[in-house]
C-alpha cells in the first residue's frame, strides 16, 4: 500500500503540475549558456539543473529525475537538436545522476546540512558518471554522428589549451573540471533559494 501510495503521489495533478513548472523554469534557464575556457568549445554551462533540483528537493528524487526528462524534452521541441540526439542522452543521465543523488540525500532530513552533503555527493557521481559515459560511449558516439572518424579530432575543439595532446587529457583535464565547475554552481544558487522556492511550490 505504501508504494501504491507513492506512485499515486509522484503521478498526482498537482505533482505534475509542479514538475510542469519545473521543467519550463530549466527550459528557460537552459537558453542563457556560455562556454568556459577549460572546456571544448561545444560544452557550456547553464543553470538547468538549479531547476531539476529544485523539483527533487521539492517533490522527491523520482520526481526530480522526471523533471530533467521534460526539460530535455521540451529544450528538443524548442530548440531541436545539433548533436544528433547524442548530448541530450548524456545530458539525462548525468543530470538524473545529479539530481536523483542531491536530491535523495536531501529529503532524508530536511536541512540544510543535508542539503549541502546531497549536492556534494551529487556534484561527484555526477562528475564521475559524466568521466566514465563520456570518454566510453558520449563522445566515440558523437564522433561517429559527426563523422569526425576519430575522438582524437575532439582535441583540436580545445580553444588555446596546448597541456591537452590525446583524447584522455581531454577527458581528465576538460571534461572533468568541466562537470565540477558547472555542477558547483548549479548547486550553489540551487542552495542558497531553494528554501525560498520551496515555500512557494507549497502554495500549489
Amino acid at each position: 500500500m505504501e508504494n501504491i501510495s507513492r506512485r499515486e503521489g509522484i503521478l498526482s495533478i498537482s505533482n505534475m503540475v509542479k514538475m510542469a513548472i519545473f521543467a519550463a523554469m530549466a527550459g528557460v534557464l537552459m537558453l542563457f549558456k556560455f562556454p568556459i575556457p577549460i572546456a571544448p568549445t561545444f560544452m557550456t554551462v547553464d543553470f538547468g539543473d538549479v531547476a531539476t533540483l529544485m523539483s527533487g528537493f521539492v517533490l522527491g528524487p523520482v520526481s526530480g529525475v522526471i523533471t530533467v526528462f521534460l526539460k530535455i524534452m521540451l529544450n528538443l521541441i524548442l530548440n531541436g537538436t545539433t548533436t544528433a540526439y547524442v548530448g541530450e542522452v548524456s545530458n539525462f543521465i548525468v543530470g538524473s545522476i545529479f539530481v536523483f543523488i542531491s536530491s535523495y540525500i536531501y529529503n532524508k532530513y530536511k536541512t540544510k546540512k543535508s542539503a549541502l552533503i546531497g549536492l556534494t555527493f551529487g556534484i561527484i557521481a555526477m562528475t564521475m558518471v559524466a568521466t566514465l559515459s563520456n570518454y566510453f560511449v558520449i563522445f566515440p558516439l558523437y564522433a561517429k554522428a559527426l563523422g569526425m572518424g576519430s575522438v582524437d579530432a575532439f582535441v583540436n575543439t580545445m580553444p588555446n589549451a596546448g597541456y591537452i595532446n590525446t583524447y584522455l587529457d581531454l577527458i581528465l583535464f576538460a571534461v572533468v573540471p568541466f562537470n565540477l565547475v558547472k555542477g558547483t554552481l548549479n548547486a550553489l544558487v540551487t542552495f542558497l533559494t531553494y528554501k525560498r522556492v520551496s515555500k512557494v511550490m507549497k502554495g500549489f
